[in-house]
C-alpha cells in the first residue's frame, strides 16, 4: 500500500473508531441515568412523626417545655438533682387538650 492510502485507511479507521465510542457513551450514560432514577426511589429518608404536645413544663419559666421525648432539657436535670420528681413536672391534662 502507498502512504496515501495507508493515510486515508487511517482516517477511516479513527472515524470508525470515533463513531463507535461515541455511541457507547451515549449508551453509557442513558444506563446511569435509568440508575440515578432507581437510586432516587432507594434513598432512605426518616417517616414523618406527628407533632408531640408537651407534656411537662419548668413551673420557673412557662414558656419551657418537654413533650418527655428525647434529651431531657436543662431545665428539668437541676431540678430532680434537688429532689424533685418528674410528675411535678406534668402539665395538668384537662388544660392541654
Amino acid at each position: 500500500m502507498s502512504t496515501e492510502e495507508l493515510w486515508e485507511l487511517h482516517e477511516e479507521v479513527s472515524f470508525q473508531l470515533t463513531q463507535k465510542l461515541q455511541a457507547e457513551k451515549a449508551r453509557l450514560e442513558q444506563w446511569l441515568r435509568q440508575l440515578e432514577g432507581a437510586d432516587k426511589g432507594l434513598g432512605r429518608s426518616r417517616r414523618p412523626y406527628p407533632p408531640v404536645p408537651p407534656k411537662y413544663r419548668n413551673p420557673e419559666n412557662p414558656m419551657q417545655s418537654w413533650s418527655g421525648r428525647g434529651k431531657q432539657p436543662r431545665w428539668l436535670g437541676p431540678q430532680i438533682q434537688a429532689g424533685r420528681r418528674l410528675d411535678d413536672f406534668l402539665i395538668d391534662r384537662t388544660r392541654r387538650h
